[in-house]
């Protein structure tokens, strides 16, 4: 198999994958100013789609333009967060440069989208495709590509510990080639016990001397990972921004989170917020955690939220995941102030960051790869893929890591 990579070598973001021209993995963007999407469209025969994170489906409906038609198959969640996704886009950016796709676009996805289940084969452009649980989000796939003499496993995202929402990878099928993801090839996660118990001792304490938390979060995965937390606590908590209608739709896919009747509590225990009458100036009193996007504060609600607490020491600011550098959070972290809504804001506030990752750290990918010994590594998404790569060599393995642009063949 001759395999390009469109984006996502080298980097975090616009990951796109294409097998012998015909079969494309994944088509995302890369969030940035402004934002950067694969290096080239393809026409390809089929699309097979790993999760739902803008990384990896945010540019899927420009496949769709003109006469172009191709079937596009992923998990019943993945299809649920890229129409989500899509739609959020064409709000905040249709009609400019920075959305290369139309309503009309996005309509016809959902004319060519084909679901399948974990472990359900499906042919695909010619090829035979089964999804595997990463464990990284709900409906997120390792992809088992086989073209009868070859099979080629692109893991997608992935996590090997557990999750309150979703548990880790145990899926190691046989494979002659993989593509592997290195988000955090350079990182060692803290116990996720350790983690949790640290944030919830951290808020229960604002909240008993006064104050209020708000939890900057990303809708998807992360909202609900966040609400899990609170409901198992008996932390008050209340929810907004896209996360809410993430959270409702994973309820009506039991099967692809870990705990179906938690989610469904904690989906109780949180109060979901209108945003009306003024609704969010008024619950920053309430002595509660406010559960809101943006995770890296670069909009959603969390601009009406952050002003309004910001001033009083007493209150809190916990980040839960990665800040990416030039955005608000990575700020704010790092010089007490950052940019709302286009104003410098200092902030009296405390500030705290933890590491809710749902990705494989160091030890997870190595953990992970140990299946995969004499089997040929190719790494991608990271921004230090070659580092990743060359550790890899060292210790036995024949692994490469491709720049954008780049084709690989694999046998």
């Amino acid at each position: 198999m001759d395999v390009q990579f469109l984006g996502g070598a080298g980097e975090i973001g616009r990951s796109a994958v294409l097998i012998n021209e015909s079969l494309l993995l994944d088509f995302g963007m890369l969030t940035d100013s402004p934002p950067q999407f694969p290096v080239r469209t393809p026409s390809p025969d089929a699309v097979v789609v790993s999760h739902g994170h803008l990384d990896h489906v945010g540019n899927i409906p420009a496949l769709v333009s003109g006469d172009a038609r191709p079937p596009i198959h992923w998990t019943p969640p993945t299809y649920e967060l890229a129409m989500t996704l899509a739609r959020d886009t064409l709000k905040l950016h249709g009609g400019t440069l920075n959305c290369p796709f139309t309503e009309t676009n996005v309509r016809r996805v959902t004319q060519v989208s084909e679901t399948h289940g974990y472990r359900e084969s499906f042919e695909a452009a010619g090829y035979e495709v089964t999804f595997y649980n990463a464990g990284h989000i709900p409906g997120s796939a390792h992809v088992l590509v086989d073209d009868g003499e070859t099979r080629l496993l692109y893991t997608g995202d992935f996590h090997t510990d557990d999750q309150r929402l979703v548990s880790g990878t145990t899926a190691r099928p046989d494979a002659d080639a993989i593509i592997c993801e290195s988000t955090y090839s350079d990182v060692e996660h803290e116990p996720r016990e350790t983690v949790e118990d640290r944030f919830v001792e951290s808020v229960e304490t604002t909240l008993w001397e006064g104050g209020t938390v708000v939890v900057p979060a990303f809708a998807i995965g992360r909202t609900q990972e966040m609400l899990l937390i609170c409901e198992a606590h008996d932390i008050p908590c209340y929810v907004d921004g896209m996360g809410k209608e993430v959270t409702e739709m994973l309820g009506q896919y039991p099967a692809f989170v870990r705990d179906a009747d938690a989610l469904q509590r904690a989906k109780s225990h949180a109060r979901f917020v209108t945003g009306k009458d003024g609704q969010r100036k008024r619950i920053t009193d309430q002595k509660a955690a406010i559960v809101t996007t943006s995770g890296m504060l670069s909009g959603g609600p969390a601009m009406t939220y952050i002003p309004e607490i910001r001033a009083n020491p007493m209150n809190k600011i916990t980040m839960t995941g990665y800040q990416v550098e030039g955005t608000p959070g990575r700020d704010l972290i790092e010089t007490g102030s950052a940019e709302i809504d286009g104003r410098v804001m200092p902030v009296s506030a405390r500030v705290e960051q933890y590491d809710f990752s749902a990705h494989a750290d160091r030890d997870g990918l190595l953990e992970y790869l140990e299946s995969y010994r004499d089997t040929p590594v190719v790494v991608n998404h990271g921004d230090r893929c070659g580092a990743f790569a060359e550790t890899l060599r060292e210790d036995g393995y024949d692994a490469t890591a491709p720049e954008v642009g780049a084709t690989v063949t694999v046998y």
